[in-house]
């Protein structure tokens, strides 16, 4: 019996993919405001991790300059900025900017808060006066401040009370309200090499030493290379404690990098060290590099005093 034919099928649509194509390159503008002290650059600080061009502090009179130059811009498509009551007088004139803004560019405004007690707790912590000074107290200033800002707070597109929020969930509510999907595994990582003689770099977060390992330069034929050479590669490589040693870092690193994200930390730098940077720290920060990739992460190479050998 013959079988019936079966519909020839069809492409699947791509207009989804468009639309979401459109959406990222769409002009986004984000204003940031609210109570001193309730996590504002806190928040811009996400909002820059998430790849923003961002801004604290712009007189509000430059806001629509700005939103203007955010839609003409191919670098800068989202921008974010913050506005609060250090602007003084001229913060009464925002809500209608803010009205006429949002008629031009895909606008949303922010608006952050906490309780009385927290915010003066919070100051009372870091020991900063209160942008309205020093001349009544720290309640008193909340208190005013938050009157002038209520015609703005009642604009607001999106509004956080950050009262019981750490520093991590609130970065966390930011990245999962803005961020769209985000990666499990979205960090940078940096790799790099050096030699212990020529001083740890200052920027490292992991430091990893692999002076153990037996040393290439002794050896005539791999004195002048690199760790990138495929000879003094295989040399290293050969000894039992190097093939170790790499399995245990990287797992080390695997288990690590989700607690590290988890915690808001959206670059690591692991700093690989030899006595002169040109044999085992070279070839053992190859290595890494190319297992984090494998395991699905994003992990920029350098090797910072190959050349000085």
């Amino acid at each position: 019996m013959a079988k019936a034919k079966q519909p020839p099928k069809t492409a699947k649509p791509v207009k989804a993919n468009v639309e979401a194509i459109e959406a990222a390159n769409k002009p986004r503008l984000v204003i940031i405001t609210g109570l001193s002290g309730s996590g504002k650059l806190t928040v811009l600080k996400a909002f820059e991790d998430l790849g923003y061009y961002c801004v604290d502090h712009l007189p509000i009179a430059l806001v629509p300059k700005f939103a203007d130059l955010t839609r003409e811009s191919r670098s800068a498509r989202r921008a974010a900025l913050v506005i609060d009551i250090r602007e003084g007088d001229a913060l009464k004139e925002f809500p209608s900017i803010y009205n006429s803004l949002r008629q031009k560019i895909d606008s949303t405004l922010l608006f952050l808060d906490a309780e009385d007690e927290v915010l003066q707790r919070r100051f009372s912590e870091t020991r900063r006066p209160h942008p309205l000074g020093t001349e009544a107290s720290v309640l008193k200033s909340i208190q005013e401040e938050r009157s002038q800002l209520t015609p703005i707070q009642a604009l607001a597109d999106f509004s956080i009370n950050t009262s019981k929020l750490t520093v991590h969930d609130l970065r966390a509510l930011i990245v999962e309200r803005f961020g769209g999907k985000r990666e499990a595994k979205q960090i940078v990582i940096y790799v790099n090499s050096f030699g212990f003689r020529n001083g740890v770099p200052t920027d490292s977060d992991l430091v990893f030493d692999v002076r153990f390992l037996p040393n290439p330069n002794y050896i005539p034929e791999f004195k002048p290379l690199s760790g990138r050479h495929p000879s003094v590669a295989r040399y290293i490589r050969s000894f039992p404690q190097t093939v170790e040693f790499l399995d245990r870092i990287t797992a080390l690193l695997v288990y690590l990098l989700p607690h590290y994200i988890r915690e808001g930390k959206s670059y690591l730098t692991i700093s690989i060290g030899c006595t002169g940077g040109q044999h085992r720290s070279v070839m053992i920060a190859h290595e890494i590099t190319a297992r984090l990739k494998k395991a699905g992460y994003g992990v920029k190479e350098s090797h910072r005093d190959v050349q000085r050998g």
